[in-house]
């Protein structure tokens, strides 16, 4: 999943991590296979627990200085929209629910009644929907809405960026374009009465986890239009839209037609939601700070700054820290960069420290120096240097310039591309670090300008000049197979959206991602993974590793029931309450 981040990039994909009192330099999540999302609990049930503390009624206020490029169902997949989307407005076969006893999310059921039932190979899952689901109009919610929702997200051309592991696994995914463009019946799921059967063409075993997107929720074809659907998604969840300025802001009220007693994951104890995007990072932690009327009720899913954190970090009731299994990468676009050394060179002339602090980033806490592709708590990941002595935050120029020089350039001769926010000061500042060492280590430094409320579509634009784009990527699931197959693999080159940023194709790599996900038992795999991420960085170095990701999120003294979703790094949206 691409994360939802400030400064220079936003990161796509989920994942995992743990509560909401530590840092990610002390959290056990930090250990391999530990948390990130992995717990289960397929016997969560309904209704979810209200809290003792909770008072009925009143209004969130969420300000951040994100902007979400697409709250439409099927293409959400950066950790902000999915998150604002599956915990308040849309439900999905399953879900991601906090758990107090172990300060980590579990996926529970949601619209269905268990966590789905796999066919001994693993190549066909059943999922049984509850009865009683309506949408927000009062019509039942029908298992044709689900399999209809399930064609949607193959049309990749009209809804671009979403999550595209139905390409790889679903029954014919490399071939059905969706139901816009091929108009006849699609094999790979069918349904029968309350049942919803997904075929695949190859086992797969984390279809449980995948089922938690909102692409798995569910979308009545007679009310779908791709060019207009994001502006009014048909809520299922505790809560609807009241009025959506794309790029703006965001309101939410109570849908009367939830049912509590069928959702074991989500609250409706407040009486509405009101998102304000693209806002400015300084004023709104300075409102939240300062705690003064409706701050109170208002929040924010950015990283508090360095400065707010050091004035806030003495008031643990206010302040959220935890992980997120993400990492920030510079992706490198292989087809404009094809030489080993240029691109090792970027590992050494990245300015770590300087653009980390300068983009607001917290380093121990917000920021954790890197170096696997792979987020630790990941199952099988593999701790290595793929640069030697790179430590994911020493840059050194001297070794930049050799590289380049064995590469054939002089200084200043090769130009790096990239995008910057202009109406962002800590991405501005981050921008001006990022220039710095280029130069120092022999590029040229081209910045490109873009707008919080643009970057993340330009960077997906084909036809961008840049040659890096800075981003990043969380655990949709704990393995590495929500990492590779997802972005690093040969087949999505090409494809509208651009889910493999780094234009990675490579056929002995694809050769190993196949033959994992053919031959391997889920034991087996796990390790695999951790190689293949060793192999592929240490002999072609697609990206720079630029920290993983923790949060600090800050709220006022009302907001209850507020921690961190180690899935998405986000608030627990899902059961969050005003106080009595």
């Amino acid at each position: 999943m691409v994360v939802a981040a400030a400064a220079l990039m936003t990161l796509a994909a989920c994942g995992g991590g743990s509560g909401n009192t530590s840092s990610p330099s002390d959290n056990a999540t930090l250990g391999a296979g530990g948390g990130a999302g992995s717990f289960k609990n397929a016997d969560a049930k309904a209704p979810a627990a209200i809290p003792a503390d909770a008072a009925p009624g009143g209004t969130f206020t969420v300000l951040t200085n994100q902007v979400p490029a697409t709250l439409d169902p099927t293409r959400a997949y950066y950790t902000d929209s999915t998150a604002i989307l599956s915990d308040l407005v849309v439900r999905s076969l399953t879900q991601y629910a906090y758990d107090e006893d172990s300060n980590d999310m579990q996926l529970i059921p949601d619209m269905a009644t268990d966590l789905g039932k796999p066919s001994q190979d693993n190549k066909e899952w059943t999922f049984t929907l509850r009865d009683g689901l309506k949408y927000e109009d009062g019509t039942p919610v029908k298992a044709e809405d689900v399999a209809y929702a399930v064609k949607r997200s193959f049309a990749i051309a009209e809804l671009p960026d979403g999550p595209t592991y139905q390409t790889t696994f679903f029954l014919d995914g490399d071939k059905y374009k969706g139901p816009f463009k091929d108009k006849g019946a699609y094999a790979g799921v069918t349904t029968s009465g309350n049942d919803i059967t997904i075929k695949m063409r190859r086992p797969f075993t984390d279809m449980d986890y995948y089922a938690s997107f909102p692409a798995f929720s569910a979308i009545p074809q007679a009310k779908d239009n791709p060019e207009t659907y994001e502006q009014h998604p048909l809520a299922t969840g505790p809560y609807k839209y009241a009025d959506y300025k794309a790029g703006s802001s965001l309101k939410l009220v109570k849908n009367d037609q939830w049912d509590p007693k069928t959702d074991p994951g989500r609250i409706q104890m407040v009486d509405g939601w009101d998102f304000k995007f693209g806002q400015d990072t300084a004023k709104l932690e300075n409102v939240i700070i300062n705690d003064q009327g409706s701050a109170q009720t208002t929040l924010t899913y950015d990283n508090v700054s360095a400065s707010s954190y050091r004035s806030i970090s003495s008031d643990k009731a206010r302040l959220v820290t935890g992980t997120s299994p993400c990492t920030y990468m510079q992706f490198i676009d292989m087809t404009k960069i094809k030489e080993l050394e240029v691109r090792q060179a970027l590992g050494w002339a990245y300015p770590y420290q300087a653009a980390w602090k300068a983009g607001g980033e917290i380093e121990g806490v917000t920021r954790v120096p890197g170096t696997a592709i792979l987020p630790p708590g990941t199952a099988g990941r593999v701790d290595y240097q793929a640069l030697d002595g790179q430590d994911g935050k020493t840059t050194d120029p001297a070794k930049s310039k050799e590289l380049l020089k064995k590469a054939g350039y002089a200084p200043g001769e090769y130009e790096i591309k990239f995008l910057f926010a202009t109406d962002d000061d800590q991405a501005v500042a981050a921008k001006n670090e990022l220039v710095k060492g280029l130069e120092a280590g022999g590029f040229k430094a081209t910045p490109i300008a873009s707008t919080l409320e643009t970057i993340r579509t330009d960077r997906t634009d084909t036809k961008s000049p840049i040659n890096i784009r800075s981003s990043g990527w969380c655990s949709d699931w704990p393995t590495g197979g929500s990492w590779f197959p997802a972005q690093w693999s040969g087949s999505l080159v090409g494809l509208e959206g651009m889910p493999n940023p780094a234009n990675f194709k490579e056929a002995d790599m694809d050769k190993q991602q196949d033959n994992i996900l053919d031959n391997m038992t889920p034991e087996e795999a796990a390790p695999a993974w951790g190689e293949f991420d060793k192999t592929m960085e240490t002999k072609y170095y697609p990206a720079v590793n630029i920290g993983y990701s923790g949060t600090a999120m800050i709220h006022g003294s009302k907001v209850g029931g507020m921690d961190n979703d180690n899935v998405r790094g986000m608030p627990t949206f899902a059961r969050m309450y005003i106080t009595k």
